[in-house]
């Protein structure tokens, strides 16, 4: 078995990882961090799209809300059987932890109250999760899930055009579904650039990075998904506090991050400079959706007998 530091130089070099046996434990830890963050967040945007599916506005677009939600808790299937393989017990964690032990994004511990939310939602947070697993595809270490992400990227592609082709429709509907869009937006957008963490020059662990479980840095991952957002913003009109900066090359936000939000308004508090420390306790805390939706998704167990 190589050193840790060997095991990263050979992971940098091009090796890839098919079994636990040629893992270090470092490695192992760094694997299943990501793939409990990549589950439960799949497995959490299902019950947070349930409820306003049921709103969507003709049966076509209800079938396409229903399908969205079955692909998403087919991804957390995913992640947990590949955790499965690496010692965890899928059962226990999907129907036997605490709703605060969930580590999904915080995106999904928000009500989505209304439809233009929920397409926003499949807008905004579903292009960010295509960024995370995109980059994850392209560059992994970890064979088994390069191999099951071939799916995964194909379906978060359909979410994708879902939302960004019903955003298109309220944009253009009328100035009051152009209103509620913006609403959605309003709040989502700085989630979305929360979505990636920290910014690099304060991060101080890199193990993901160092055996090249990613491959691309916080920052980088928040410049690709601010590339391929704003230019949709900007098609609908829609106000966003950043923009593209010519002389730097570069998306830049408006404000410096972190801020703080008012999670019972929906409102982020771009004036209040807060600590990263101050964000990882809100996270931790979980937002005031996730008792709601872990409850969904833990009552929904059924004995089945053949």
């Amino acid at each position: 078995m190589p050193t840790e530091k060997q095991l990263k130089k050979q992971l940098q070099n091009g090796k890839m990882i098919e079994s636990e046996e040629e893992m270090t434990e470092g490695y192992k830890e760094a694997l299943k961090t990501i793939l409990l963050v990549s589950g439960d967040t799949e497995l959490m945007s299902a019950p947070a799209y349930y409820d306003q599916s049921l709103n969507a506005p003709s049966i076509d677009a209800r079938a396409s809300c229903v399908s969205v939600i079955q692909d998403e808790l087919g991804h957390g299937h995913i992640a947990y059987r590949l955790l499965e393989d690496l010692g965890e017990d899928r059962e226990e964690l999907v129907y036997e932890r605490e709703p605060h032990e969930f580590r999904n994004t915080y995106g999904f511990d928000q009500h989505i109250e209304n439809f233009a939310e929920l397409v926003t939602a499949h807008g905004i947070f579903d292009r960010a999760g295509m960024v995370l697993l995109g980059d994850i595809y392209e560059n992994t270490s970890y064979a088994p899930w390069k191999r099951a992400l071939t799916k995964v990227e194909k379906e978060e592609q359909f979410h994708l055009r879902h939302g960004e082709t019903w955003m298109r429709r309220l944009a253009n509907k009328s100035d009051k579904t152009h209103a509620k869009l913006q609403d959605a937006v309003d709040w989502m957008f700085p989630i979305g650039v929360e979505w990636f963490g920290m910014e690099d020059d304060k991060k101080r662990n890199t193990e993901q990075l160092d055996y090249r479980i990613k491959g691309k840095s916080n920052d980088e991952l928040r410049q690709d998904w601010l590339s391929r957002t704003l230019p949709l913003m900007d098609e609908l009109d829609l106000d966003v506090p950043a923009h593209y900066d010519e002389a730097a090359d570069e998306y830049v936000l408006e404000y410096d991050l972190p801020i703080a939000f008012d999670q019972e308004n929906k409102d982020w508090r771009f004036e209040e400079s807060i600590s990263w420390s101050d964000v990882m306790d809100r996270w931790r805390a979980r937002g005031p959706a996730n008792e709601k939706y872990v409850n969904m998704i833990q009552s929904g167990k059924v004995d089945v007998q053949v």
